[in-house]
């Protein structure tokens, strides 16, 4: 990629497509790498039990934890159905088993999309004869990244309501993502307090790593570009 510096091997892209590309990918990857870090048991877990899931559910901690576990290893590693129990009885019902399909599909084409960035990434900078302009790219994408994060997250917290809404209209087709929290599962296991403080966990950690990868970025390009 000429953005990058790359050699003469390969087609050439154009320098502004390729710094894009480069600056789109960096933004995947740290968000992604955010995610991956609160979506799983243990930061699950460590929620439900600020949020109160088992008063919600009216089922011991252990089996919130229990169920919580198998559902989010479901989500990674399939098969997909949803149909864990406690006690002898569903989980969750047929709607709410399909939203969490739903789910899955998105997160594993969003793992599938981060994959890619971080493939690209990597070719990216092996083809790179010029690491000014690679590392230059990454540090644009990360402070992109750093600033979306602050115009989105003041939004979610001035609008925290709306916005959730906004983000499931855009991810899953509409009447598929509501729940009656008096009778269904899906939303006492996943309370309001349980998303409100983890969407602020996400931003705080999605910032924290644009600047680190920001920083990282330029030291590599005044040490790149001095050392020549």
């Amino acid at each position: 990629m000429t953005a990058a510096g790359a050699g003469a091997a390969g087609p050439r892209v154009p320098p502004r497509l390729a710094a894009a590309a480069i600056s789109l990918a960096t933004l995947l990857v740290v968000v992604a790498t955010s995610l991956v870090l609160l979506f799983n048991p243990a930061w699950v877990g460590f929620e439900q039990e600020r949020a109160r899931a088992d008063l919600w559910t009216g089922w011991t901690p252990a089996e919130v934890r229990q169920v919580t576990e198998a559902i989010v290893a479901e989500v990674y590693l399939g098969p997909g159905d949803f149909a864990q129990e406690i006690r002898g009885r569903p989980v969750l019902d047929e709607r709410e088993r399909g939203h969490m399909a739903d789910v899955r599909t998105v997160w594993l084409a969003f793992l599938l999309v981060a994959g890619l960035a971080t493939a690209l990434l990597v070719v990216a900078w092996a083809r790179s004869s010029d690491r000014g302009r690679f590392w230059r790219a990454v540090a644009a994408g990360a402070a992109v990244l750093a600033a979306g994060t602050v115009v989105v997250g003041v939004g979610f917290v001035l609008l925290f309501d709306a916005a959730f809404e906004l983000l499931h209209r855009l991810l899953f087709a509409t009447g598929t993502y509501t729940f009656d929290p008096q009778t269904e599962h899906l939303v006492q296991l996943f309370p309001y307090a349980f998303w409100t403080e983890t969407t602020v966990a996400i931003a705080a950690l999605i910032l924290v790593l644009a600047a680190g990868t920001w920083a990282a970025a330029r030291w590599r390009v005044h040490r790149t570009e001095g050392a020549r």
